[in-house]
């Protein structure tokens, strides 16, 4: 029970698209990746997924659309929704909130990205 600070946090890391854990709580956890380019356009069949731009400027593609999301900005992709998060102009500090389940390849687990045993913070 200690506060976070997520610049400082964000600091300790410099790979891209492996995600850390920060916290956990109520079978949830709390993850800060840092995005550069484009990600693999997946789904996930149960969970939701709340994305928190920390730093920089996000793009999440769905199948139809494309949304920015900025600095201080969140959006939420419902399960089962095709999405691929990228940034726009260079990095970008995304925490995501997500059940601890979630694989951040969701369904195209065959990524070189994807990650199943996650760092601690």
């Amino acid at each position: 029970m200690h506060p976070i600070n997520l610049h400082n946090a964000f600091a300790t890391f410099t790979d891209h698209w492996s995600p850390r854990i920060a916290a956990e709580l109520n079978g949830q956890m709390v993850k800060l990746v840092k995005f550069e380019g484009e990600f693999v356009f997946h789904h996930h069949d149960h969970e939701d997924e709340l994305f928190l731009v920390v730093k920089g400027t996000m793009r999440m593609d769905f199948t139809d659309r494309s949304e920015l999301v900025r600095e201080g900005e969140m959006i939420v992709v419902p399960r089962g929704v095709e999405h691929r998060p990228a940034s726009v102009d260079g990095e970008c500090h995304v925490l995501l909130f997500e059940p601890a389940t979630t694989l951040n390849t969701g369904n195209a687990a065959t990524d070189p990205r994807t990650r199943a045993d996650l760092e601690r913070l």
